[in-house]
């Protein structure tokens, strides 16, 4: 896919995820600002649970419980608000605002972020629902297969522990695990006003069967998303235990990278496809996608292509189509 270009404003998100595109649109087409956009995009796909991947009754950890994360930043000012391990709350993008807002602070997690929450007015609610306690109850029929524990015992590929370290460490012949982009997904989303305001902001429930407290790269900002108005902006979706690892590399982190590359003069699509090809150097089976836009209007969108990941699906809202439309790009 080349880079399209298109008048401004724009809103760009990650995956087949209408609903969040058109409220995000909508926002904006009735005067809100593009951090009030993304902000009620991302909440959309909240309320949505979209894929499962996204707010709550989804990715039960390896205890049974759903927690979110969630970020949100201002390309304007550069202020950034995160959230990681939030337990009970359901607007995690929400509560990722009132971080950025509310607080000094950039980021808190786990039951304090969900304290400080409750003390801003969120409602404190369950996030498991039948659903996500049946993937969680037939996952332990499976002997806790698959998850994400290695060098242990007992055994990690057949037995639910609980485990201890093994006195000496060992690599599996075949450490892939079997694919599922569901259990990875993540939205996030890219909006940039008519006169080149740039926000950006994600939300997930993690990786199913994850280890309790387990981050990913979606709120960690220059990783799950990053934006800045003198440029433009780019998110990610995928394997964030994975994508984050580029992080002591500042030039490496992939949505940060994307930006840079874009500030460099980089069209969006290419952008983004370097980003992605950095991090497939190190590990090429990795699952992973982002979505780029500039304070142009060009946007694109890149992916590594597996066997049974051939083609990244997002959408885009703009001023020349009124409403949301599924974009697709092959992957590299």
């Amino acid at each position: 896919m080349h880079t399209a270009y298109t008048a401004l404003p724009l809103v760009i998100n990650t995956w087949h995820f209408e609903n969040a595109a058109n409220a995000a649109w909508s926002t904006l087409q009735r005067g809100g600002s593009v951090l009030d956009a993304v902000e009620t995009g991302c909440a959309q796909c909240e309320v949505d649970q979209c894929d499962g991947s996204v707010g709550f009754g989804g990715s039960p950890d390896e205890r049974g419980e759903t927690t979110l994360d969630a970020m949100i930043m201002n390309g304007d000012t550069m202020e950034v608000g995160a959230v990681a391990n939030l337990h009970r709350v359901k607007n995690a993008v929400g509560v990722a605002r009132a971080v950025m807002e509310y607080t000094e602070h950039t980021f808190l997690v786990g039951e304090s972020a969900t304290i400080f929450a409750q003390n801003m007015g969120f409602m404190s609610e369950e996030l498991s629902t039948n659903k996500s306690i049946t993937i969680f109850s037939q996952w332990l029929q499976k002997n806790c297969q698959p998850n994400y524990r290695k060098n242990v015992f007992p055994d990690p590929s057949g037995s639910c522990g609980p485990y201890k370290p093994k006195a000496k460490l060992w690599r599996p012949k075949n450490p892939k695990k079997a694919f599922d982009p569901s259990s990875h997904d993540t939205i996030g989303m890219v909006a940039i006003g008519k006169n080149g305001q740039v926000a950006a902001a994600t939300s997930t429930n993690g990786a199913t069967h994850k280890i309790p407290g387990r981050v990913g790269d979606s709120p960690v900002a220059g990783a799950g998303a990053y934006a800045d108005s003198k440029v433009g902006g780019a998110a990610g979706t995928g394997d964030g235990d994975i994508m984050m690892r580029f992080l002591p590399r500042l030039v490496s982190l992939e949505s940060f990278l994307a930006v840079e590359l874009m500030r460099n003069g980089a069209q969006p699509t290419v952008a983004c496809e370097t980003a992605i090809s950095r991090i497939k150097k190190h590990y090429p089976d990795f699952f992973g996608a982002m979505i780029c836009a500039n304070t142009t209007g060009g946007y694109g969108a890149a992916c590594n292509k597996l066997p049974e990941f051939s083609q990244f699906s997002f959408m885009v809202a703009n001023a020349q189509t009124n409403q949301s439309q599924v974009h697709k790009v092959d992957c590299i």
